[in-house]
């Protein structure tokens, strides 16, 4: 399978899982999940704004900063944060079929679901962009496992998130950047993650 096919297919399944994960756990129970995606599900908690189209506006910054720095990262994120983001907002009416689950378990599926999509982009040397473009770059620079990176920015947006929602949201979020960062960091430690 040639490589074009094989990154077409990474930010397909990818973006098809980050979505169900997002729309399905995260959304009906209002937990928040970090980074760019984090600030996303703010803005629509509290304005009821579109999280892909958010969560586009928001890494545009990063994407430039890509842009000049990490050229290749530009090149391989841009198609996945659009997809990402495309199938986020295209799926959002699959929270009607939300399973009545204790939020606990919609949380750890949830970020299990997000993980395993954000990695799996990882691992096919694409991403959604946002701070899993920017965690790459750190990463690159100071030889860290892109996944605790993750971890560490989600924490950051989720204190922040913590400040705006109950004390519940806040734990079930922490709940869910917790399976996020494992769930990348199985798909993302087998081997370094280089561009060329």
């Amino acid at each position: 399978m040639n490589t074009l096919y094989k990154k077409a297919l990474a930010i397909f399944l990818g973006s098809l899982l980050l979505s169900v994960g997002i729309n399905l756990f995260l959304l009906p129970d209002r937990v928040l999940d970090g980074g760019v995606i984090g600030l996303g599900l703010i803005a629509n908690y509290l304005w009821d704004v579109k999280v892909g189209l958010t969560i586009i506006c928001i890494s545009a910054p990063i994407f430039t900063l890509a842009w000049f720095k990490f050229r290749s990262y530009f090149y391989n994120s841009l198609h996945g944060l659009l997809v990402s983001s495309l199938f986020i907002d295209l799926f959002r009416d699959i929270n009607s079929f939300h399973l009545q689950l204790d939020p606990v378990i919609s949380s750890i599926i949830g970020g299990g679901l997000v993980g395993s999509g954000i990695g799996y982009m990882l691992r096919h040397q694409t991403s959604t962009g946002g701070t899993d473009l920017l965690a790459q770059m750190i990463s690159t620079l100071f030889k860290i496992n892109v996944g605790i990176v993750i971890l560490f920015i989600d924490m950051i947006v989720i204190f922040v998130g913590g400040y705006l929602f109950t004390a519940q949201t806040h734990l079930l979020s922490l709940l869910t950047i917790i399976s996020v960062a494992l769930a990348t960091m199985l798909f993302t430690s087998s081997r370094i993650l280089t561009y060329s």
